[in-house]
């Protein structure tokens, strides 16, 4: 949906209402602008029209300068037309009849700098609402993708799993009950994976328990029995989004490692570290002893999904993410603390 010019007009002065002294500058310029246009008008104007020229400086200057130069400007002009427009004579002189007319002024200057300050306010308003929304779209639009990805390598895992068992049954019925049996246990396991990321209670574990548990899933429903999980993390805490967020980082990283650093039936082992890099940053570590990655790997122009879904979900952390070979390969999350605004 296309913006009005009024509200891109709006949001267009931001930058003006933030410089306070120079709407104090504009408020003076704008009050003498007006004073010399009355006083040029004075003589071919009928009595009665103390502040014709002053109200459309305040309203114009409220709106490009924002709530404090508004009230500067209308403080002035008031101070102004009372010395030279209104009677008895020229001065500040109160009488009723002046002091009708201030009180009118005033009235009316303040209803139009209020009005302006609730436009802008709702402005500001809006333009967060529309950021947050547009978070959220892209946080769900990844999960999403992250979902797709997550279930269509269950399934693949199913089938390789169930072809695997078949060539062991041949034709024992006890080795077929055997292996259905196992089957069973690896799908139990993935279910717990997925009841272990999207369970809100699990936020109030230690990250460094939380995540141990974790990868102890993901060694069971893969069956790298000679593959070792060590985390090491201090005791921080974070929120339930930015927890599952970073689970499902770990999750893909660890899997990903599981599939493709190490031979079949080798030793090997995974680490996990984060650790405080700033008093606002972390650094999340996933490293394994494996093959490494392959020479001239850019993981920028890779097209593999799990890639980009790892990309994903480190922008939702503020962070970024870098691979590094080696031996093995060690793969680097630098992210903020805390999320954006907390």
């Amino acid at each position: 949906m296309r913006r009005s010019w009024f509200w891109t007009a709006l949001q267009a002065t931001e930058r003006l209402r933030a410089r306070a002294w120079l709407g104090d500058l504009v408020a003076l310029g704008a009050t003498a602008a007006a004073l010399g246009l009355r006083l040029a008008v004075d003589d071919v104007l009928p009595p009665g029209f103390p502040y014709l020229t002053f109200f459309p400086a305040v309203i114009l200057t409220t709106f490009f300068c924002g709530l404090r130069a508004g009230i500067t400007c209308a403080t002035l002009s008031g101070l102004s037309a009372w010395y030279f427009f209104l009677p008895p004579s020229t001065g500040f002189i109160l009488s009723a009849q002046s002091g009708l007319a201030l009180a009118f002024y005033v009235f009316i200057v303040a209803v139009d700098i209020g009005l302006i300050h609730i436009m802008h306010t709702a402005s500001v308003r809006l333009r967060h609402e529309r950021a947050v929304t547009a978070g959220l779209y892209e946080q769900q639009r990844t999960m999403f993708q992250e979902l797709q990805h997550r279930v269509a390598n269950n399934m693949q895992f199913v089938a390789a799993l169930l072809t695997l068992q078949k060539r062991r049954v041949g034709n024992d019925p006890q080795a077929a009950l055997a292996a259905l049996d196992e089957a069973r246990i690896r799908l139990e396991t993935i279910s717990r994976i997925h009841r272990r990321l999207y369970d809100p209670s699990r936020i109030s574990l230690p990250v460094g328990q939380y995540l141990q548990e974790l990868c102890g899933d993901l060694l069971d429903a893969t069956g790298a029995r000679n593959i070792v999980c060590l985390v090491d993390v201090p005791p921080v805490r974070f929120d339930l989004t930015r927890l599952t967020t970073l689970s499902l980082l770990v999750v893909e990283v660890v899997t990903n490692a599981l599939k493709h650093a190490f031979p079949e039936g080798a030793r090997g082992s995974i680490t996990i570290r984060i650790e405080a890099t700033a008093p606002d940053r972390m650094a999340l570590t996933i490293a394994d002893d494996g093959r490494g990655i392959p020479a001239g790997f850019d993981p920028e122009a890779s097209r593999s999904l799990g890639l980009r879904i790892a990309q994903g979900l480190a922008a939702q952390l503020d962070g970024t993410l870098t691979y590094a070979g080696g031996p093995g390969t060690v793969v680097r999350l630098d992210f903020a603390a805390e999320a954006p605004g907390a």
